[in-house]
């Protein structure tokens, strides 16, 4: 792959990653005891409060929080893998087939990490 090219990706990664961490850090913050995990934050009630109806929308907040924390927290480690990957001249490689991944693929998911053959396939 062309170093300009690669330099170029870089940088979407590098703008990707800042933008996923804002996202992450508005309702979430990195776990200390566990590299890359973040944990989504919860509200908690007053002591001598027992008012079930603000305990269920604070559940019902944190339940739907969850799942978005998740797939950014994915995304976030698909960026850092792929930032690594560069470091190492390892990037632009399917993880399957061990082809190079497409550079259109790359220019629209610089994280990608399977060639479009193999990110198609059943697992």
């Amino acid at each position: 792959m062309d170093e300009k090219i690669k330099q170029k990706l870089k940088k979407k990664l590098e703008k990707e990653k800042k933008k996923l961490t804002k996202e992450l850090s508005s309702f979430a913050r990195r776990d200390p005891k566990m590299k890359g995990n973040w944990l989504t934050r919860i509200s908690f009630l007053g002591f001598g409060r027992s008012h079930s109806d603000e305990a269920a929308e604070r559940r019902e907040e944190y339940e739907n929080r969850l799942p978005i924390e998740h797939s950014l927290e994915l995304r976030l480690k698909d960026v850092e893998l792929a930032s690594a990957k560069i470091e190492k001249g390892k990037y632009g490689k399917c993880e399957k087939c061990k082809k190079g991944v497409e550079l259109k693929r790359l220019e629209a998911v610089p994280e990608a990490r399977l060639c479009l053959k193999c990110g198609r396939m059943p697992k």
